[in-house]
């Protein structure tokens, strides 16, 4: 298990549960303005030793409630699910963050029960996926993992990131479109972190984050603002 780092709390990353936050490294996306840029870009740098961190897990029993997994892509890695399955073992609950391209891993770990939540990246609408993502074309397994997990039980949100340069009201009428339904799907802006692939990048304001919201509630109604 390749890890990046660690932050020990957290009350945000995790609905509802006291938890902390750990990074993988490595992703197969190269999205302009991912945030932890240095995870992506490289992956061999590992921070973080595996057996130090369920180290850490052990110290804290009865202090945190939950595991936030995040990247990087977490099922990008191989052993992504033993991983889950030491953190299960441990008597956490685990939150996985992804952007959604592994579906069969993301299925897996849903049907042995090995996860808590689930938050998936819906990097754009499908015409603009690729560029938003930095990628030749739209990753097949993203409408798999999206259509699974509209289909099933387990608890998960969607969200994206608003970058004023990649993203426009319409879009989100064509990700209403896509993803139609009543789950929880939210719309944060894009900050800039000082640690990212991309360059020229910019928050939209605040009143196209509101247009950008009121088209995606024309057809997911439970849609709401985050992190404004």
């Amino acid at each position: 298990m390749r890890l990046g780092g660690i932050q020990k709390m957290t009350l945000l990353d995790f609905p509802g549960r006291v938890a902390c936050t750990v990074f993988t490294v490595g992703c197969n996306f190269r999205c302009p303005f991912c945030h932890n840029a240095s995870l992506v870009t490289h992956p061999e740098e590992d921070a973080l030793d595996t057996e130090e961190f369920f180290a850490f897990l052990d110290r804290r029993r009865g202090l945190l409630e939950g595991v936030a997994v995040t990247g990087g892509e977490p099922f990008a890695q191989p052993d992504i699910l033993d991983f889950f399955r030491q953190i299960r073992a441990r008597g956490f609950a685990v939150k996985a963050d992804t952007n959604g391209s592994y579906p069969d891993r993301l299925r897996q770990a849903v049907e042995e029960k090995l996860l808590d939540y689930v938050a998936m990246d819906i990097k754009n609408s499908p015409g603009k996926y690729a560029v938003t993502a930095g990628l030749p074309a739209m990753p097949d397994g993203v409408k798999e993992s999206a259509a699974f997990l509209l289909g099933g039980s387990q608890p998960f949100e969607f969200r994206t990131t608003v970058v004023d340069e990649l993203h426009e009201p319409a879009d989100f009428s064509a990700i209403g479109e896509w993803l139609a339904g009543e789950e929880a799907f939210f719309l944060q802006p894009f900050i800039d972190s000082g640690n990212l692939i991309g360059e020229g990048l910019h928050p939209p304001k605040p009143e196209k984050m509101q247009a950008c919201l009121e088209a995606l509630r024309e057809k997911i109604p439970t849609a709401q603002l985050r992190g404004m």
